[in-house]
């Protein structure tokens, strides 16, 4: 009786030990969550955030935030901020609760109030819950997805990269096919007004658009047009030699046979194409867009663009 008794008491010993370190490792875990709500995205990446993520979300939101075209990712406001509204208002955020899935995995669940830059909290504001994914990497658990927005990420990454590859074969053509019958400056930098894209395969599609060439010289930190022109149409995209490029170009005609064939070419896009090729603020606005776009590419010390008789723009 006396064997079964000290059994028994080691037992209840070894049980009582087990769940107290359970009891204080969902504790640590719950704190862990906590510091890594201070990582979660508000209209871009916290200092210090690669350390406290994983590698592949940390990628994926990098991308997002710092490798698009600026003016792409505002057409999607959650990139920007994924708890916290705009207006001044800023995301307190309380671990409801957190529950392990596996040896390496957890899930948190995250209240989230808004409250004002005093420090006061936004009365009209609901508390909302999300959800803030945890995995263990080398011994420090790190946040590994926040309201399933990975998924996000990589999906528009990989439409992003798509379109970008659509623009980047265009503007090749326009600069080796198109742009050598103008007068030539320093860099030939296209403009695409793009009205419509159509894939008529996986290896084979078409866009409509006003595409623009412009050849520029560089003088101080300025871009001077030195001529340009515009070419609509529908231009036949397929994929060679592992690429995408241009391998048809239909243009409208020019003088009084433009209405006719641009209709013809544009067909149901017609309206959207006629609304922004008529448009000189869309234009110029896509233009500045672009041209920003490519000094940032290109790492070029310039801020302005100035077309002949006009004063500098501020791009």
């Amino acid at each position: 009786m006396k064997t079964k008794s000290i059994w028994m008491t080691l037992v209840a010993v070894l049980l009582a030990s087990l769940l107290a370190s359970c009891a204080g490792g969902q504790e640590a875990l719950r704190k862990r969550a906590a510091v890594l709500c201070n990582y979660i995205p508000d209209h871009g990446l916290p200092e210090g955030a690669e350390q406290q993520m994983t590698a592949d979300f940390y990628a994926a939101l990098d991308t997002m935030f710092n490798h698009l075209p600026e003016f792409e990712a505002m057409d999607h406001e959650w990139l920007y901020y994924f708890v916290t509204g705009n207006g001044g208002t800023m995301a307190d955020c309380t671990v409801k609760e957190v529950q392990r899935t596996d040896r390496t995995h957890a899930v948190a669940t995250i209240e989230v109030r808004q409250k004002w830059e005093d420090g006061s909290f936004d009365e009209t504001s609901d508390v909302e819950e999300h959800t803030l994914s945890m995995e263990k990497v080398d011994g420090t658990w790190l946040m590994s997805d926040f309201d399933g927005h990975k998924a996000d990420c990589l999906r528009h990454i990989a439409i992003s990269r798509r379109e970008q590859a659509v623009r980047d074969a265009i503007s090749d053509y326009l600069v080796h096919e198109i742009a050598p019958g103008y007068l030539q400056g320093e860099l030939c930098i296209p403009m695409l007004l793009i009205t419509a894209a159509e894939e008529d395969s996986e290896d084979k599609g078409r866009v409509w658009g006003d595409f623009w060439v412009f050849w520029y010289n560089i003088v101080g930190d300025t871009l001077t047009t030195m001529s340009g022109g515009s070419h609509p149409g529908c231009m036949t995209l397929e994929q060679k030699d592992g690429a995408l490029a241009v391998t048809a170009f239909e243009q409208t005609t020019d003088g009084a046979g433009f209405a006719e064939s641009a209709q013809r070419i544009f067909g149901k896009h017609y309206d959207v194409f006629e609304s922004m090729h008529a448009n000189d603020g869309v234009r110029e606005a896509v233009r500045r867009e672009q041209l920003r776009e490519y000094v940032r590419r290109h790492n070029l010390a310039v801020h302005y663009c100035q077309d002949y008789g006009w004063p500098a723009v501020e791009l």
